[in-house]
């Protein structure tokens, strides 16, 4: 059976990409961005013309614009039967360099959304029972990284609020499943969508050349690993659809689709996961 499925933040990368995808696919998509009627409104005609898709306005820091956008969804279509919870701003910069209101910002669109649209659309899963909730993390999800600290906090936020809903909401056959991708040339990532940066230039000036060093190999690493692993955003597009495609009851938890790894990813999950099992034996045991 066809979906609906209310995507975050289509405007561009991912989210875009996904929307064509599952729409090809014979699903009906609801893609959600701000500025439908503003600085988005040429992407959102763009997205409206395609078979299958409508385009939604929403502002995903905003507790009544998400609340609005899938009441009128529900409204619409009767359903949401996938989420995917795929909106985000990337951040760089030493901790020591933020400014508190830059990190709340940061976890209002990373974090404080996915609270909100959880709490938009279980009550209509619920009542059906049924439901799939894709959320957008991260490769390193699971660990951090010097230079992206607030970010990636956000993100293993994210992974968390994944964990521990799978086993709130089991008894309403409602899944969650963690996308991990890696580095990917998408907006995000290439410079032309602004990020949430450190913004004390006082505090990075104290820490001198040593620091931005540091961070200039850090970035031209990963940017090298990316070329070198071509590295194509349709593939998370791809596994997106991979997962609404499996049966019910079998989705994994975490879904690492990141090529640079080369197997690690997976032997971390697989290692937390045995890990977690033997703490919860002793605790439960």
């Amino acid at each position: 059976m066809n979906k609906i499925i209310f995507i975050t933040g289509t405007s561009t990368g991912f989210g875009k990409l996904m929307a064509i995808t599952l729409a090809n696919a014979g699903n009906k998509v609801i893609a959600g961005m701000r500025g439908t009627n503003g600085k988005n409104e040429v992407v959102a005609k763009e997205l409206s013309a395609i078979s299958n898709i409508t385009v939604a306005e929403i502002d995903i820091t905003s507790d009544s614009s998400v609340t609005n956008a899938i009441s009128q969804t529900l409204a619409k279509f009767g359903r949401i039967d996938v989420l995917v919870n795929n909106a985000a701003v990337s951040g760089f910069g030493l901790l020591e360099a933020y400014t508190i209101n830059q990190v709340k910002e940061m976890f209002e669109v990373n974090f404080y959304s996915v609270l909100r649209t959880y709490q938009a659309v279980l009550p209509s899963m619920r009542k059906n029972k049924s439901g799939l909730i894709i959320n957008i993390t991260s490769g390193a999800s699971g660990h951090t990284l010097p230079f992206m600290i607030p970010y990636l906090a956000s993100k293993f936020g994210v992974e968390s609020i994944t964990e521990g809903m799978q086993d709130e909401l089991r008894d309403y056959n409602i899944e969650n499943v963690s996308i991990q991708p890696g580095v990917y040339p998408t907006e995000m990532n290439n410079g032309t969508k602004p990020g949430l940066n450190a913004d004390k230039a006082e505090i990075v000036a104290e820490y001198g050349d040593a620091a931005a060093q540091k961070f200039n190999a850090m970035g031209a690493a990963m940017f090298g690993k990316m070329a070198q692993f071509d590295m194509n955003p349709q593939t998370i597009a791809d596994g997106v659809l991979k997962l609404i495609n499996m049966q019910d009851g079998t989705r994994p938890l975490r879904f690492p689709l990141d090529a640079i790894a080369e197997g690690t990813d997976v032997e971390f999950i697989n290692a937390r996961a045995s890990i977690k099992a033997k703490w919860a034996a002793k605790y439960n045991g």
